[in-house]
């Protein structure tokens, strides 16, 4: 490791640019970009997180220049002390995921994950929007559903099915759906969710059909949705994970069971997303370790399922 790749890095950090820093020096954006892209390999982190739009530095690019930019004379310890974020999770994780997963299934991770990386602390951005990972520097994101085409790493954790559910009492009073057109007569407390909000799928044998429902109830939360079925306001469509403790409990009754239901795709999955395929930090490796171990049982579940349906 030289001063030269160092004080090149160093202006990186300042400038926020590889071209500003190459116009300086009179040298191609390439040349910056493999000298940064060399000290990271050496240190074996990513110091910044790069898209074809933005350049912003990571927490051990920040942690790094702190060391290194007062102080170049003290630079192997600097490098030693950054190569230590590498040996155990620690420093600040920052995640974002939906609402409604957090608190059921990423909340009750916290407690054992914490107490295995005593050195690592958790900042949970609990948000149902897209939110820019490299913008806003996000170490990881859980997302839902289907993803769109983009420069993040996606892994799949597992799938998951929906349940159309409501309250004993409601069910009681209006009677049972048999079919899906049957909830044309039925209130329906409809999760926010663009343009198809009020449209829900079903699927059964190779069928499909699509059934307009319409309730008083509108929510741009799942479990505000769950609880309003709780209450007695109509019929839900909600995912198995967001109610399985409800049905069991009796407090939600499921229907239209024989049917598979949607209001998206038939096939929606949980996501872990991260900016970089080449540098992934201990602390991103041990959040997604976690994640991955609470959905194991789901993802045997789904495994069996399709075995079934052979």
């Amino acid at each position: 490791m030289d001063t030269e790749t160092l004080e090149v890095f160093i202006e990186v950090m300042q400038r926020g640019s590889f071209a500003a820093v190459a116009r300086r020096r009179g040298v191609a954006p390439s040349s910056v970009s493999r000298s940064v892209a060399a000290l990271e390999q050496q240190l074996g982190l990513r110091l910044f997180q790069r898209t074809t739009r933005r350049l912003s530095a990571t927490e051990a690019g920040s942690l790094y220049f702190a060391r290194v930019q007062p102080l170049l004379e003290e630079l192997q310890r600097a490098h030693e002390q950054v190569l230590d974020v590498a040996a155990e999770a620690r420093g600040t994780l920052v995640v974002t995921a939906p609402v409604s997963f957090a608190q059921r299934v990423l909340l009750p991770l916290l407690p054992a994950l914490l107490e295995r990386h005593p050195q690592l602390h958790v900042d949970l951005r609990l948000t149902d929007a897209m939110v820019d990972l490299v913008a806003e520097r996000i170490d990881v994101a859980v997302r839902l559903g289907r993803l769109p085409d983009s420069d993040l790493v996606a892994r799949r954790l597992t799938g998951f099915d929906f349940v159309v559910c409501a309250a004993p009492a409601y069910l009681e009073q209006h009677g049972r759906p048999r079919r899906p057109a049957d909830l044309a007569r039925h209130a329906a407390v409809i999760f926010e969710m663009g343009p198809r909000r009020s449209r829900w799928r079903f699927r059964r044998a190779g069928e499909e059909c699509e059934v307009e429902v319409s309730g008083r109830c509108v929510m741009t939360n799942a479990m505000a949705v769950r609880r309003c079925a709780e209450l007695g306001l109509g019929v839900a469509l909600l995912p198995r994970w967001l109610v399985a403790e409800e049905l069991a409990a009796g407090m939600l009754a499921a229907v239209l069971t024989r049917y598979e239901a949607t209001a998206t795709d038939f096939e929606p999955g949980v996501w872990l997303l991260h900016p970089s395929r080449r540098y992934v930090p201990l602390k991103v490796r041990a959040f997604i370790e976690a994640v991955d171990q609470a959905l194991r049982p789901r993802r045997s579940r789904e495994r069996a399922q399709r075995q079934r349906g052979r």
